[in-house]
């Protein structure tokens, strides 16, 4: 009878443990930056509402290709 290789069952629980702990960093770090963009277009979009109430428009920027 073949005997158990534990070392080769270790390895492939350290292997899912690593990967499980990378996909909830990188699940984490989208989050994160959802977020970030999520508040930060929020606030630039109250922004042009403030600014857009009771001035006129500005002149476009001039394009500096042609």
């Amino acid at each position: 009878m073949a005997t158990p290789n534990y070392g080769y069952e270790k390895r492939q629980k350290e292997l899912a443990k690593k990967k499980k702990k990378e996909d909830k960093l990188k699940n984490k770090a989208e989050r994160k930056v959802g977020e970030g963009e999520d508040e930060s277009s929020e606030e630039s979009q109250a922004d042009d509402a403030e600014t857009s109430e009771g001035t006129e428009p500005s002149e476009p920027a001039a394009d500096p290709q042609l």
